[in-house]
Parts: structure tokens; C-alpha cells; sequence
């Protein structure tokens, strides 16, 4: 098992209040397994995606992922085991306007112990996964919306993490580019066997996954197998 939550729950204050936002939820994520997290806004999804990422953490519960727990840890030990472990994608693609492509592509790489030609040599083959080694120059004012995010997935799979959190990843796409940018998302789940937490409202997203699981004010109130799912 890859990803193993247990009776997680988080809660945030708001003025004088507590506000809860998931309530004992269990998940469990394989290895290679593409799971869509469904439900209305406000149900909890993202502040599920971010626990699991390691962006924050939880009031009470356990998160183990890959037999690591998460719990207890630093914001420094934290920021480390994201680097190695999870690529995030987000609905509106988080690039850097004043950097091209290629450097986009290329931040996760800078902390890591890698030589200039070995970083080079990393994103050349994400932008090329993404099928943008052409535009490797171009800044995102310079590039369409679903070139932006196939340059936000470049750098999400350049480290070549154990999983991938997408949320929104076509929230903010033209059909044909959301058609495109899932059937990309698609090849790294089949192809590169990557397992994929996608957040999503997007019934034609949702049929890509493995698995749909539905949140409502911070409850878990369904997780079936997708019989539709193309992954």
C-alpha cells in the first residue's frame, strides 16, 4: 500500500469558531492507482490532497505513505520528504512568469545533488514526456493554458516522485485542452505506472481514475471501483 490514512481529522478556526473540515477518514491509495476525490465545495477535498502531500497535517489520525509516517515531522522534515516523494499539480498551472519552460521545469531540481548537465538532462526528458521540448525557451505569457500545464506536469514528474496530487488539474481548461492534458495524465498512470490523488468536479476527468471517492462535509461517503475508468 502506498498511501494509508487512518481516522484522519482537521479542523480550522474561523473568527470564534471551529470549523471541522474532514472527520475520521480512512483512505487507502496503491501503488500505481489513480483515485479521483469528488464532492461539493467546501466537503473537504483539497485539505484531504494537501494532507496527504504533506502541506499541512492533521489535527488527529495517522498518514503513512510508503511506510513513512508524516505525522510528527518538522516543516523542514516535511518540505525534504516532499521533494523526493510527491508532484503537485494545480489547477492554475503555479508557473513563474519570469522564468521559461525549461527553468520552470527545472526548480524542483535545484536543491537536489545534481551536476548542471544532469538538471539539464532531467528536464529535457520531462519536456519531452509533456511534448514541449520545442517551447523549452518560451515564458507561460508566451504559451497557451494547456501548454502552461503540461509545463507545471514536467515539473511535477522531473523528480520522478512516488505519486502525483492534482487538483483541478482541467479546472481551468478549454475542453479539447482538458481532453489532452488527461489523456498525458493517462500515459504517466499506464506507461510510468505513476499513482495519481486528483482532486476534480469534472465528470470527464473522473472517468479517467481507478477509483472515485466521494467526500460531504468532511466525511468519506463513498470510495467504489470506477467501471468506466480507462486507466
Amino acid at each position: 500500500m502506498l498511501i494509508e490514512a487512518r481516522d484522519v481529522a482537521k479542523s480550522y478556526a474561523k473568527g470564534a469558531e471551529t470549523v471541522q473540515v474532514l472527520r475520521d477518514i480512512d483512505l487507502d491509495v496503491d501503488a500505481g492507482e489513480w483515485v479521483a476525490l469528488m464532492g461539493p465545495s467546501g466537503s473537504g477535498k483539497t485539505t484531504l490532497l494537501n494532507l496527504l502531500g504533506g502541506l499541512d497535517v492533521p489535527d488527529a489520525g495517522s498518514i503513512r505513505v510508503g511506510g513513512e509516517e508524516l505525522s510528527g515531522r518538522t516543516n523542514a522534515e516535511l518540505a525534504e520528504w516532499r521533494a523526493r516523494h510527491v508532484g503537485f499539480i494545480f489547477q492554475l498551472y503555479n508557473l513563474m512568469p519570469v522564468l521559461t519552460a525549461h527553468q520552470n521545469v527545472e526548480l524542483p531540481l535545484l536543491l537536489a545533488p545534481l551536476s548542471r548537465r544532469e538538471r539539464r538532462e532531467h528536464v529535457d526528458a520531462a519536456l519531452e514526456t509533456v511534448g514541449l521540448a520545442d517551447r523549452m525557451d518560451h515564458y507561460p505569457s508566451q504559451l497557451s493554458g494547456g501548454q502552461q500545464q503540461r509545463v507545471a506536469i514536467a515539473r511535477a514528474i522531473v523528480t520522478d516522485p512516488s505519486f502525483l496530487l492534482a487538483d483541478e488539474p482541467t479546472g481551468d481548461l478549454d475542453a479539447k485542452s482538458a481532453h489532452e492534458i488527461l489523456d498525458l495524465m493517462d500515459g504517466l498512470h499506464e506507461r510510468q505506472g505513476k499513482a495519481i490523488v486528483m482532486v476534480t468536479h469534472d465528470p470527464h476527468a473522473a472517468e479517467r481514475a481507478d477509483r472515485l471517492v466521494h467526500l460531504e462535509k468532511g466525511v468519506l461517503v463513498a470510495d467504489v471501483a470506477n467501471d468506466q475508468g480507462e486507466g
